[in-house]
């Protein structure tokens, strides 16, 4: 299955180079455009995005003037703005779009939110990668080097979480509130007996780092 890809419209240098170093490291394919117009030219020729980011006070042509070029293509859009005025997300998500959020915002909140759409239109990619790791989550099934490594739900669950996020720190209670609920009390060491099962049966003792107080990340070995 390719990775998905997502037109970025966004001019704020910063913000750009964070939310695409963040889709790099989950295996999105992306093309960024830092004014309306050049991406709605760019659309003119190549639209195979599976869903597109927007900054709505952009130069040369707006974010609201630029989602009907996507509209045309079933591209789902999702806005960014800085811009805090209810009226401008009711606008916005009435003109069409699929979501809306305000920066700051925290990166995992975009990830989710990004996942969440592409599930909706039945785009999000469930398989991936890591190295000789190939995990489809749909299907549920890990291989390495080809060959079926089984792995108990939780184990399977807590893995899927690292792969999405593979190069990024995610804690021990994120862990917890995605795999076993948000409203478990129970020891948080439960986390990491999965996480030791996980390194032992998939080779991932130097890959999967222990991140003090914090969490695990897994980290893609430098060649």
């Amino acid at each position: 299955m390719k990775a998905n890809r997502i037109l970025i419209a966004e001019d704020d240098k910063a913000i750009a180079e964070a939310v695409m170093l963040n889709f790099r490291y989950a295996g999105y394919e992306y093309m960024h455009f830092d004014d309306g117009q050049s991406a709605a030219e760019y659309l003119k020729n190549d639209h195979a995005f599976d869903i597109a980011l927007l900054d709505i006070m952009l130069p040369g042509m707006d974010g609201f003037e630029l989602l009907p070029y996507l509209e045309k293509y079933n591209i789902p859009v999702i806005y960014m703005t800085a811009n805090t005025d209810s009226d401008w997300e009711v606008r916005g998500l009435r003109g069409g779009a699929e979501d809306y959020i305000v920066k700051p915002f925290e990166i995992v909140t975009l990830m989710v939110r990004i996942e969440k759409v592409l599930e909706r239109y039945g785009r999000l990619n469930t398989v991936y990668r890591f190295e000789d790791i190939v995990l489809d989550a749909s299907d549920r099934i890990v291989t390495k080097a080809g060959e079926e490594i089984e792995l108990t739900p939780l184990e399977f669950d807590v893995l899927h979480i690292l792969v999405k996020n593979k190069n990024r720190t995610v804690s021990r209670d994120r862990i917890l509130d995605e795999v076993w609920g948000v409203d478990y009390f129970g020891d948080l060491r439960t986390v990491d007996v999965r996480i030791a099962n996980i390194r032992k049966k998939l080779g991932l003792s130097e890959a999967i780092r222990t991140i003090s107080k914090t969490g695990y990340r897994l980290e893609e070995r430098r060649k």
